[in-house]
């Protein structure tokens, strides 16, 4: 089996983790929870990815949590928390598991150091000691130990809002650490709501993250019917949020590519993510293209932004016949294809 270089400098420790009931979260991309699980108590899994969750979700005795904020009452003596490519979004997850688990919770923490994981000293340090051990592929190895009192963890505290102006219409937007454009007016995505045509039927944003293209949508083509869906949950929790903040309805839900949607959409539209972690990643956004067509009723089309470097157009063809780019700028490219 091959894991990730952060699995590998914790297989090289794993006797922190000898008779420990574990609960693991933050970047996990393999199978290691599997190995880990022959060394502890017991083993449990916190994920925010959707895809990742499906597949530990029907494998005992691995218990697999998947969900913006972990609300299952676990049996849990220690965190193993791979760094996340957002400091921000590890803060979020190291207070409310510490928050969840309590005082005298043991925690090891690993992750690349380009991915700035040794911010852990810093933010560790209201919560008790911790300290490198270990340090091997470009990785480090952090043990330490809850102390102190942690207090309540509120959801709500962690919400960072900030507004949209688009075409005399303003929206408020509401993010999670963690979710794409968190903060700010992601320029593709103004690009991508520019150049859209009036829509109508059933509608899927695609990769919805905070929720700014959705709630545009729907603000200016109020009688479609949107599907919203992303991998994180993070993202469903912050456009689930948004919509509320400015009164639209919308479906917003987990969806892995297609995997849970049920419509055949008369629009598909994106900004699709290509990153994972810290590596470029393109095979979401290919599944998406590929199988666009079957989602797709009569005439139904494809719209998305992307970085002018990324090569779609080629698979666009391959699925539709043809790839239309309908504007660019310096930057992106907003390709579109009918069925």
């Amino acid at each position: 089996m091959s894991y990730s270089a952060p699995s590998q400098i914790t297989q090289r420790q794993l006797a922190y983790f000898e008779g420990k009931h574990v609960l693991i979260a933050g970047e996990l991309i393999d199978d290691f929870p599997f190995e880990l699980a022959k060394h502890c108590k017991s083993t449990s899994i916190f994920t925010t990815n959707y895809s990742y969750y499906k597949q530990f979700a029907d494998h005992d005795p691995i218990h697999c949590y998947f969900g913006s904020e972990l609300t299952e009452t676990i049996n849990a003596d220690m965190i193993l928390l791979y760094w996340p490519k957002a400091k921000a979004e590890a803060e979020y997850l190291l207070t409310m598991l510490l928050a969840k688990l309590g005082k005298n919770t043991e925690i090891v923490v690993v992750g690349e150091n380009r991915s700035g994981v040794k911010s852990i000293e810093k933010m560790f340090a209201d919560f008790g000691p911790i300290n490198k051990f270990d340090s091997a592929r470009r990785c480090s190895f952090y043990w330490g130990q809850c102390t102190e009192e942690v207090p309540a963890f509120n959801q709500q505290d962690w919400f960072k809002e900030y507004q949209v102006e688009f075409e005399n219409h303003t929206i408020e937007v509401r993010s999670l650490p963690g979710v794409f454009s968190h903060g700010e007016f992601d320029k593709g995505s103004e690009l991508l709501l520019q150049t859209l045509p009036a829509l109508r039927g059933h509608v899927l944003d695609f990769g919805c993250g905070a929720g700014v293209i959705g709630s545009v949508m729907k603000t200016i083509n109020p009688k479609i019917h949107l599907d919203m869906v992303d991998i994180s949950a993070l993202a469903i929790a912050s456009s689930i949020e948004t919509l509320k903040a400015n009164n639209l309805e919308g479906n917003v839900f987990a969806s892995d590519v297609y995997s849970d949607t049920k419509e055949n959409y008369q629009f598909i539209v994106s900004n699709p993510p290509f990153h994972a972690g810290l590596k470029t990643h393109y095979s979401s956004t290919e599944e998406l293209l590929e199988k666009a067509p079957q989602n797709l009723t009569h005439e139904g089309q494809l719209i998305l932004v992307a970085n002018s470097f990324l090569q779609y157009p080629p698979i666009i063809e391959k699925a539709f016949g043809e790839c239309l780019t309908l504007a660019k700028n310096n930057k992106f490219k907003i390709y579109s294809a009918q069925k």
